[in-house]
């Protein structure tokens, strides 16, 4: 059985530097009928559970550690047994929401994630947070983005913990170098393409996004 995107919204509040906003998440299921790994394990371990079904869970993934992605992690992880795996730089992110459960293992750059007969490769682009992570899976024409890039611009850097020249590095020097056709799911909205975001890089940066 092919590999396949399934996509799952939950809905939770994102919280930093004192303010709480009501979020709307994408969670990522990558895999087939038998195993399946979950990126961003947003607000609902429950659903997230259900849809991943009778499925083995080889992994947990953190596009990084604001609580909107990762408060569900956890429950899930002790749910099925999978690993979380998060970026080291996001530690003290991490630990703001959930400071007696570490990570079970770390990402780091350039590393390969194998479920379902394909591969997701780790790519390292702080900015939004010091530990972001990127997931491409060339052979879904995927790329999973979490709150780097977004349907319209870079992911918000006016918060602790993000540089918006970092960002900008990011997107520009590990996404636009992606083919054009590359799907981006992203980690909240809509999904869009590096054809269609990379265009948009001067504007952004004359903008100060």
């Amino acid at each position: 059985m092919a590999a396949r995107i399934e996509h799952l919204v939950t809905s939770g509040t994102f919280s930093l530097d004192g303010g709480t906003w009501d979020v709307d998440n994408n969670v990522w299921i990558v895999g087939d009928d038998t195993e399946a790994i979950v990126i961003d394990a947003a607000h609902d371990a429950e659903a997230i559970a259900q849809a991943v079904g009778g499925r083995t869970l080889r992994a947990i993934v953190c596009t990084h550690a604001h609580n909107d992605h990762i408060d569900a992690a956890p429950e899930l992880a002790e749910r099925t047994g999978a690993p979380v795996l998060l970026h080291p730089d996001d530690l003290p992110l991490w630990k703001q929401t959930h400071p007696d459960k570490a990570p079970d293992a770390e990402l780091t750059d350039g590393q390969t994630l194998a479920v379902a007969g394909v591969e997701l490769t780790v790519l390292h682009t702080p900015g939004h947070a010091p530990g972001a992570v990127c997931l491409y899976a060339p052979a879904l024409t995927a790329l999973f983005s979490g709150d780097t890039l977004f349907s319209g611009g870079p992911g918000a850097t006016g918060r602790s913990y993000s540089h918006f020249p970092t960002i900008i590095e990011s997107i520009r020097d590990r996404l636009l170098t992606l083919p054009g056709d590359t799907v981006v799911h992203t980690g909240h909205g809509d999904t869009t393409s590096i054809a269609a975001e990379a265009p948009h890089l001067k504007e952004w940066i004359d903008r100060g996004f």
